[in-house]
């Protein structure tokens, strides 16, 4: 019978959830749901320096708004340490690993004979077979894993293939401090053993700590999980990615206005794919995802690329659904919550019949609260500058011939004004465009809106009609 798949996000709290890192929580939760299985969260807040409870909750609530959830509470690594330092003690016992008495001086010595000989700076082992009643006084040990001094460790990676690492280069590593805590490489091994990590999907920068972690679950007796390290995110220029290409954190994503489903869905693209699909929702991503399929080389990050994806997803998502995620994002960005203040019920449902017009033309939630302001304008409106140059005294006389034929209308409707408006074009032989543009200033303050008939039924006909009289 095949295990469970458990597969795990280890980020370190030492700043926000970086796009990378969101990157690889989402591979992780795919592939968790894709095979029935489950997502741990392990906060690695051993660098007791860095780590900071804001960068911790600030890395929870970014996944939150991503969607990607994961089973229990996240487990803190620091809190583990007492559990870190019996399996190092342990294997001790099993004659596994040692205790080291080097001095600080010995170990720089140690480092300059091999720089002086043209060798990569190691350990020399010099501690891996004596008694500890050799021991000098008053030196605190610290504990180090005894490495295989010949042939090689074989990594079997579902994405890089298999690799193998001489274990001459590996050299007899410190799993524990002479303090006592745990080093990354030993916590790591001891924790995804105890959570019960199947497959642990990172990085390619962790490519070589896996060959020493395989040391540590050999040691132990432990089966070694199924490697899939990630090739890292590049920017366009194709140099390591930097804040100037993106590296942000999700929260500025936010920010910016772009779409949960829409950044995932970019996400996935960077390094996998499937076919040509290059629009797919969350369910298909779960149903299609396969680690074998995540490409070796490094991805690109594109923000027109990411732009036109975000406007893709808002024109096929349902309405209210959009309207709901854009007033939930709207304390986020930037004038979102003078508009928010404004929002009644009345005005709600006004925003979600605005919606398909105002969708069609925006590719973030940030343009698509620029072009929804003349929805809540106060009146008299303030004309921005090429409206108020629009309205010239023709554009006015159009505009009072339009008002006692939009006053004879019955019912209010976007087909019953286009009718009005272009009778009143032929009638007056005039280009549609001639007439709609000073309607379009008179009810927006700017020369681009959605639809013109679309904002005339929205606003409808009393708001329609004093916001013309004002320009009047």
């Amino acid at each position: 019978m095949s295990k469970t798949v458990i597969t795990r996000f280890a980020p370190s709290p030492t700043g926000f959830l970086h796009i990378g890192g969101a990157r690889t929580a989402l591979f992780n939760w795919l592939y968790a749901n894709h095979t029935g299985g489950k997502m741990l969260l392990r906060i690695e807040d051993t660098d007791r320096q860095r780590s900071t409870p804001e960068a911790t909750a600030a890395i929870i609530e970014g996944l939150q708004w991503l969607g990607l959830t994961w089973e229990g509470e996240p487990i803190s690594q620091f809190e583990r340490a007492g559990r870190h330092r019996e399996v190092a003690e342990e294997l001790v016992r099993l004659g596994k690993a040692y205790y080291c008495y080097a001095s600080p001086e010995e170990l720089d010595q140690m480092r300059e004979e091999a720089r002086a000989a043209g060798k990569p700076p190691r350990y020399d082992g010099r501690w891996r077979d004596r008694d500890p009643s050799e021991a000098p006084e008053g030196v605190k040990p610290v504990i180090r894993i005894k490495a295989p001094l010949d042939g090689d460790t074989l990594v079997r990676d579902q994405v890089q293939g298999d690799i193998r690492f001489p274990n001459k280069d590996l050299d007899d590593f410190i799993i524990l401090r002479s303090d006592g805590t745990p080093t990354y490489m030993h916590a790591v091994v001891v924790d995804d053993h105890d959570m019960g990590v199947t497959h642990v999907i990172r990085g390619d920068d962790h490519l070589t700590n896996a060959a020493r972690q395989s040391v540590i679950y050999e040691a132990m007796g432990w089966d070694v999980p199924i490697w899939a390290h990630v090739p890292l995110i590049h920017g366009a220029d194709g140099a390591k990615l930097s804040k100037r290409h993106g590296a942000l954190g999700v929260d500025a994503y936010r920010a910016m206005g772009y779409l949960p489903s829409a950044l995932l869905n970019y996400l996935v693209r960077l390094g996998w794919s499937h076919g040509d699909d290059e629009v797919m929702s969350i369910e298909q991503m779960i149903e299609w995802f396969e680690v074998t399929d995540i490409n070796k080389g490094a991805a690109r990050f594109d923000f027109q690329k990411l732009e036109a994806l975000n406007g893709v997803h808002m024109r096929q998502m349902d309405d209210r659904e959009l309207t709901k995620i854009f007033l939930d994002t709207l304390p986020y960005l930037e004038g979102g919550n003078a508009f928010l203040a404004k929002l009644d019920d009345t005005r709600r449902e006004q925003l979600v019949a605005a919606m398909p017009g105002l969708k069609e033309r925006a590719k973030t939630l940030v343009e698509l609260l620029d072009s929804s302001q003349f929805l809540f304008a106060d009146r008299p409106l303030v004309l921005d500058e090429k409206a108020a140059a629009l309205l010239n005294d023709e554009a006015r006389e159009i505009l009072s011939e339009l008002v006692a034929d939009f006053e004879a209308l019955t019912e209010w409707t976007a087909k019953s004004t286009d009718a009005v408006v272009r009778a009143y074009a032929e009638k007056s032989g005039r280009k549609l465009g001639k007439v709609a543009q000073p309607l379009r200033a008179a009810l927006c303050g700017r020369t681009t809106s959605p639809g013109i008939f679309d904002v005339l039924a929205v606003l409808g006909r009393d708001e329609s009609l004093g916001r013309i009289r004002d320009q009047l």
